[in-house]
């Protein structure tokens, strides 16, 4: 296994057809994908004293969060769009090696900063709903 570039993590929304064609979110400094799993615990006393999980229980979500500097692409009003309207839109993460994961995300927030001498920048925090598959 080889080390990847964490510029080549990228972030892309759909651009709403069937099937969706996908657009990178423009300049994104940062990406980060997490995948949750609640647990079911199903210890009981004959468990040695030992947690017990049951398997393929519980749900399961995941989280991305970026942030970048604001160019005004078509990909990054659409996210601001979805964020006013509280719509969930598709999603694609993609890496270095060829690895796709796509899947229905709602704009939890977003952020946008700007100093006095500096660049517009944004960050976004994406909630998944429904399933996220490897494509």
């Amino acid at each position: 296994m080889t080390a990847q570039k964490g510029a080549a993590f990228l972030l892309k929304t759909g651009d709403g057809g069937s099937p969706p064609t996908y657009e990178t979110v423009a300049g994104l400094r940062t990406t980060q994908m997490t995948i949750n799993g609640d647990t079911v615990v199903v210890t009981h006393k004959e468990s040695g004293g030992w947690r017990e999980l049951l398997s393929g229980a519980g749900t399961r979500s995941v989280s991305v969060s970026a942030a970048g500097i604001f160019l005004g692409s078509e990909a990054e009003e659409a996210i601001r769009a979805h964020a006013f309207a509280g719509t969930l839109d598709e999603y694609e993460l993609s890496f270095e090696d060829g690895a796709k994961i796509r899947g229905r995300f709602l704009v939890q927030r977003l952020d946008y900063a700007g100093d006095f001498n500096g660049e517009r920048t944004y960050a976004l925090q994406l909630e998944s709903s429904g399933a996220v598959l490897p494509a």
